[in-house]
């Protein structure tokens, strides 16, 4: 129930080539719910074939101390196909007696493979359990969040729906819920990172928007409205960006300083904000702190996003269609005259 640090971890070595190639496949329909169905398969599969990775090596191991002892066995194993074969009747149970270990050595080692496969169901089954625990603690708060955040879940959404007399309870009641939440997130995924992969079960849903629209509402909480949670959502905040940088080392990703975000995409934020009834700060002390704010998280969740091919929410997801910066700059020096040399 530890990550791996420093180690070799032979699940990630199997399942990131796996998920890529996975990907490259459940993305070619033009359908988009065809396509999400191929990729929620992704999770369980992936979970099936570290199980039977788990047992082939077990299987492999004790086959290979069987052909060691080799003429220990009646009668006697004359390659190694049937010592893996004792082996692998031996680790499920189903030996047939067609090979008796004979001598002290041999009878201890199919004992030991014996007890192995008991303690590998046991621990399969156990596993289970806690994934499944994990993965729906995980989904039930992002079912709650739908009623302020909407699918595809947003962070200003959620400060609109909240809008009003009363309304900060609710906020701070919302930060606190997934401050938690977060921290169950990085106790759980941090520890079996398979996790990642597995798929809402609903909808326009996905674990990684819910969290940044709520990283956004905290954010703008913070910076561009005047209210009492900003407490709250700095406690959010903090833990959530705990968070980010632990799935950072999770994917092996590097973070970049940049919003993702747009001017007049924030302009358009703040007259949402002022429409439903909040008084916002000053928009070039706003925006800079919002910005700067954002920074921290943006990049991280929109590399995983499209990692995980998630369907794009608000500010988060594929972004390729928005006419950012860069595409800007070059747009006005394909506009510009040329200035050509004097002759």
């Amino acid at each position: 129930p530890r990550p791996a640090v420093r180690k070799v971890q032979l699940a990630r070595l199997i399942i990131r080539p796996t998920w890529l190639a996975w990907r490259w496949l459940g993305t070619r329909s033009s359908h988009a719910a065809r396509n999400e169905a191929r990729l929620a398969a992704f999770g369980p599969l992936a979970l099936l074939e570290l199980f039977l990775v788990w047992a082939a090596a077990l299987v492999l191991g004790y086959g290979l101390i069987a052909f060691g002892l080799s003429d220990e066995f009646h009668p006697v194993l004359t390659d190694f196909p049937e010592a893996f074969y004792v082996s692998a009747t031996t680790l499920v149970p189903l030996s047939y007696g067609d090979f008796v270990p004979e001598q002290g050595p041999a009878r201890a080692a199919i004992i030991a493979e014996s007890a192995t496969g008991v303690a590998l169901a046991a621990l399969a089954i156990t596993l289970l359990f806690s994934l499944y625990e994990s993965f729906r603690a995980r989904e039930e708060a992002l079912v709650a969040l739908d009623a302020l955040a909407g699918a595809p879940p947003s962070g200003v959404q959620i400060l609109e729906r909240v809008a009003g007399p009363g309304g900060g309870l609710s906020l701070d009641e919302t930060f606190g819920d997934w401050r938690r939440w977060s921290a169950m997130v990085l106790e759980s995924h941090l520890a079996y990172p398979i996790l990642v992969y597995f798929r809402s079960s609903h909808d326009n849903e996905a674990w990684l928007n819910s969290f940044g629209a709520v990283m956004d509402a905290a954010a703008l909480a913070i910076s561009t409205v005047d209210g009492e949670s900003a407490g709250s959502a700095k406690l959010m905040f903090t833990m959530g960006n705990h968070l980010v940088e632990d799935l950072t080392w999770v994917f092996r990703l590097k973070s970049a300083n940049d919003p993702i975000l747009e001017r007049d995409e924030f302009e358009a934020a703040v007259k949402r904000l002022r429409d439903a009834g909040y008084k916002p700060k000053e928009v070039e002390a706003a925006w800079a702190q919002f910005k700067e704010l954002r920074a921290t998280y943006a990049s991280v969740l929109n590399q995983i996003a499209h990692l995980l091919a998630l369907q794009p929410a608000q500010w988060m997801g594929d972004r390729s269609y928005l006419p950012h910066r860069h595409t800007r700059t070059l747009r006005r020096k394909r506009k510009a005259p040329s200035k050509l040399p004097v002759s």
